[in-house]
């Protein structure tokens, strides 16, 4: 009963601003602000102001608001310890191996980097990368 006052008087104080503002000649304002003084009665009117004042005085809505919370925790915390297992690597046992590769190693079958190694040496294992060479001069790279 109190919100619904308490939204009638934020309404009723909106709308006279408003009017202030049209006598001023500043419609497009003066109906912006009308169009926000009108919501607090709408809300009244389709009851969702009385739907969260019984909300926000039950208890057992409280004590949802709780286990959601707890919930949350949960969730947030496995995730938190499913980074670190992660993390860890291989040594801590095939059952944490899951086919990933940790950032900054290369896999088992692949080579060693080429920067800063060999710099003026054509691959030696088969890799020839004139063709890609040619699209390269082609277009002016």
């Amino acid at each position: 009963m109190i919100a619904e006052t308490v939204c009638s008087a934020v309404s009723a104080a909106g709308l006279g601003i408003a009017v202030v503002t049209a006598y001023r000649r500043r419609f497009l304002s003066a109906a912006r602000i009308a169009a926000y003084a009108l919501v607090p009665v709408g809300l009244v009117m389709t009851g969702i102001v009385g739907w969260l004042a019984d909300t926000a005085f039950s208890p057992t809505a409280w004590a949802g608001f709780g286990v959601l919370a707890a919930a949350w925790l949960l969730f947030a915390g496995t995730r938190a310890v499913e980074r670190r297992r992660a993390g860890a690597g291989p040594e801590r046992g095939a059952a944490s191996d899951t086919g990933r590769t940790r950032p900054g190693t290369t896999a088992p079958t692949s080579s060693a980097p080429a920067l800063g190694q060999g710099q003026g040496k054509r691959p030696t294992s088969g890799d020839d990368f004139s063709d890609i060479e040619a699209i390269l001069k082609k277009h002016g790279i």
